[in-house]
């Protein structure tokens, strides 16, 4: 029979980990309820250099114009096509529903009109960045969706600044890391984010998780986190399923 001592430690173990989870729950509302997530980071809003002169604008997947809906299919067409390949058709319908999800968050990249202009200015809009407070693996995270650049202003630092200004929100809100997903094909975009950004590959990624099928999967899942209980959890995720799956091995090759 158990003892009252011992139901009560669990009842206070039960309590902890609701109450934890409330207070989760709560920070990835107020994170998703904030109207402009670059109100925090005024300096952030205008990127000047190496011939760019461009303004930041928020905005969020339910508000979207018609004129933005075409703009972010077409961007995404331009610059996914070729990695996705073949996948693209069925990954172009699955990115559609996601553009317009209410809890998609956007910060929007212009031409500044104020700045220097010049006859041959690029279009207005250059770029977009997608992403959501979300969880994974009971931890909260900012999970970059998109980060898309028009070609003209590409491999001119736009990009690093981009990733600085998502990794303060994502602080800022207090979440435990930055999470994104890069094709496997996209090798300039695994060298931008490992090399010179220090994301690695997430222990939740499917070639952490479960190598003998990470190897089929073409993508990979990065990250960078931002506090130890953060890099503990999904490290321990990662090393429970690994088990899992070399007992399923094992069972299956018996």
């Amino acid at each position: 029979m158990e003892s009252s001592g011992g139901s009560e430690k669990k009842k206070l173990k039960r309590r902890e980990i609701v109450e934890k989870k409330k207070a989760i729950d709560q920070l990835i509302k107020a994170a998703s309820a904030q109207i402009d997530h670059l109100a925090s980071f005024p300096s952030y809003r205008i990127f000047n250099g190496n011939g760019l002169c461009l303004r930041l604008e928020s905005g969020r997947g339910d508000k979207l114009s018609h004129s933005l809906k075409q703009y972010i299919k077409n961007l995404l067409k331009a610059n996914m096509e070729g990695p996705y390949g073949s996948e693209w058709a069925a990954e172009e319908k699955v990115k559609r529903r996601e553009t317009v999800a209410p809890e998609a968050r956007y910060i929007f990249i212009y031409w500044n009109a104020n700045g220097i202009m010049e006859d041959t200015a690029p279009t207005p809009l250059l770029g977009f960045l997608h992403f959501r407070f979300t969880l994974e693996e009971e931890i909260p995270v900012l999970y970059l969706y998109e980060l898309q650049l028009d070609s003209s202003v590409q491999g001119k630092g736009l990009g690093k600044f981009l990733m600085q200004l998502i990794e303060f929100i994502a602080r800022e809100n207090r979440m435990g890391a930055v999470v994104l997903t890069v094709q496997k094909s996209n090798s300039s975009a695994m060298k931008f984010y490992i090399s010179k950004l220090r994301y690695v590959v997430s222990s939740i990624s499917p070639s952490r998780v479960d190598p003998l099928v990470g190897v089929e999967k073409n993508y990979e899942i990065l990250c960078k986190t931002f506090d130890d209980e953060a890099k503990s959890v999904l490290e321990v995720y990662s090393f429970l399923c690994r088990c899992y799956y070399l007992v399923i091995y094992i069972l299956m090759n018996s």
